[in-house]
């Protein structure tokens, strides 16, 4: 049960009987209303704003309409304490065996805990990493991919149906460079000594393309002319590099099940068709933009163009969709494809980008409006970068210079799962240390490994009672005497595992997975500190082997613990650790 909702559900039916009493208007729009934990967690188990979203509707004063809905609240089931704090807020304090009730709850949904109906089956496209097929994935790549991934697990939790995408940017001057570097390297697999130019890609990772098409096309493409050779190049270039960057992503547990041709977007005739759209929504006109302020733009030229009137769905200033020669800005064929993706039914769409792109939102989201007509949504995530630490010294990373660190790098070393974890313990929009050193480290200043050992700690621990002859299967913890968790460490335990499911609603209408990642946190801590406890205070340890039911209830506490943490790191796409190595 979601205690926080199963409140929100009794606030409302109290307002309606105010309603139905004369009390309170009826009518009146209860969207607004919340029930969440106090800031300060002296004045109780919960907190509800209701009088202060409703006063003003209402006609009351918010402290009046607080008064009426306390003396409902009151009376009800497993409530013990109703106050009112400042101009309105109703604070509530529970009994302690409503939190108990939630083990059971706990131990019968397992690691599905925490899942919801919140997206009523509503499709979502979340499209994340979208790297250029230039090359491997390296680190920058990582937190985009981590965190879209992790995303797309917590909306698929609360209910939402979730379409991974990767838009793949095979059209464009970067890939004739990689088509040119990977010609090179099939000359040198032909036995040729090479030189590779400035500017061209130098890393080793197309020595393989240039022995495939050495294999395969033998002396034949060396003696085309660039024109001829140029397109078959590339076409096994970007086939081949995107076969790279799949198996990349697989090495981090990433799957898209869509990936989606930019070239072949061109050759659909999406990019004219939308400008036609525009064109019908009088939204396309011919005239010169000001050079953006402080700002070098490719798409800025001080000549007639092709103008989409952003400005009127809120973008800063009019963005050009073709420039003077005729030929199409990057912005032309991203309208294009955000249209596709609403004609394949998505109304909800989720883009991650990186932090060189955050200039970019403002005309993304009027592009949208206008070509829905105000019938899709779309949510711009930027990750900001990850800095990457060794030795105290920073890499530097350069996709050209062919030095830059992998992905696979980075998870040879330290594992999937710590690279995972650590890459959603900030918030995405803050930029992030990921240092070798602490990640691997074995203290509670490494959030991978006191996390992990909580979830480790606990399976020990069931292990040492089945060892000492206690049945410890769901099925008997299930029948456990809850009411005999009476210490004050063990309820605080109960009440983080009680709020899960709210924390995970919450960081899915934000489209924040690192919340998550708190959660995981906060729960640890709380575990920790019982097992602490325990060690300082006998009659607290979870075995008494003198003590059959007590020792039954405190495995069903920390057995539903494990599920809460195998819950979360599930949505995190993090393997729960049954042991540390």
């Amino acid at each position: 049960m979601n205690i926080f909702r199963h409140f929100e559900d009794r606030v409302e039916t109290a307002l309606k009987e105010l309603a139905a009493e004369g009390a309170i208007p009826s009518g009146l729009d209860f969207a607004r209303i919340a029930v969440e934990p106090p800031r300060d967690a002296s004045h109780g188990d919960l907190s509800t704003n209701a009088a202060m979203v409703l006063a003003k509707p209402a006609g009351m004063a918010p402290r009046a309409l607080a008064e009426k809905l306390a003396a409902k609240l009151k009376d009800g089931p497993s409530v013990t304490e109703v106050t009112i704090a400042g101009p309105g807020f109703i604070n509530l304090r529970l009994t302690s065996g409503i939190w108990l009730s939630g083990i059971a709850d706990i131990l019968a949904s397992g690691a599905a805990y925490g899942a919801s109906d919140l997206g009523k089956d509503e499709a979502v496209n979340i499209e994340y990493v979208s790297a250029n097929p230039t090359g491997p994935m390296h680190v920058g790549h990582v937190r985009g991919a981590v965190f879209g991934d992790a995303l797309g697990n917590l909306l698929e939790k609360v209910g939402y149906r979730v379409c991974r995408e990767y838009y793949i940017n095979d059209a464009g001057g970067q890939i004739e460079v990689l088509a040119r570097s990977a010609y090179l390297r099939y000359r040198e697999a032909l036995g040729e000594a090479i030189t590779i130019p400035e500017g061209l890609y130098p890393g080793d990772y197309l020595k393989p393309v240039g022995a495939t098409l050495a294999a395969t096309h033998g002396q034949k493409l060396a003696q085309m002319a660039e024109a001829d050779w140029l397109p078959i190049v590339r076409n096994t270039t970007i086939d081949m590099m995107m076969d790279l960057i799949r198996g990349d992503l697989a090495v981090l547990g990433i799957v898209h099940e869509v990936f989606y041709s930019e070239r072949e977007l061109h050759k659909s005739g999406a990019v004219e068709a939308v400008l036609d759209l525009l064109e019908k929504k009088g939204l396309i006109y011919t005239g010169v933009l000001e050079r953006p302020k402080g700002e070098t733009s490719d798409d800025w030229e001080e000549r007639p163009q092709t103008l989409f009137r952003s400005t009127q769905f809120g973008d800063d200033q009019d963005r050009a969709l073709k420039k003077s020669d005729g030929s199409w800005t990057y912005f032309a064929p991203d309208i294009a494809y955000h249209l596709d993706k609403f004609n394949r039914g998505y109304k909800k769409l989720i883009d991650v980008w990186g932090a060189d792109h955050s200039g970019y939102i403002k005309r993304v989201k009027a592009a949208v409006a206008a070509v829905t007509d105000g019938e899709a949504e779309i949510d711009v995530k930027v990750c900001q970068l990850v800095r990457l630490f060794r030795d105290g010294e920073p890499f530097r990373m350069s996709k050209r210079a062919g030095d830059f660190i992998t992905l696979r790098d980075v998870v040879d070393e330290v594992g999937k799962d710590a690279v995972r974890f650590m890459m959603l313990t900030r918030k995405n929009d803050a930029s992030l240390d990921f240092d070798f050193a602490k990640v691997m480290e074995q203290s509670r200043d490494n959030p991978v490994f006191y996390v992990q050992y909580a979830h480790a700690r606990i399976s020990s621990v069931l292990r040492k009672a089945k060892d000492e002859g206690f049945d410890a299967s769901d099925a008997v913890l299930t029948n456990a005497n809850m009411a005999l968790l009476t210490d004050e460490a063990e309820l605080a335990l109960v009440r983080l595992m009680g709020a899960f499911p709210r924390a995970v609603e919450q960081a899915a209408l934000a489209h924040e997975p690192h919340r998550i990642a708190f959660a995981l946190n906060d729960l640890a801590a709380g575990f920790h500190g019982l097992w602490n406890k325990g060690k300082d205070e006998p009659g607290l340890r979870f075995i008494l082997t003198e003590n059959r039911d007590v020792t039954l209830a405190r495995l069903a506490l920390i057995r539903a613990a494990a599920y809460v943490l195998a819950a979360g790191l599930g949505i995190l796409g993090v393997e729960p650790a049954e042991e540390m190595r």
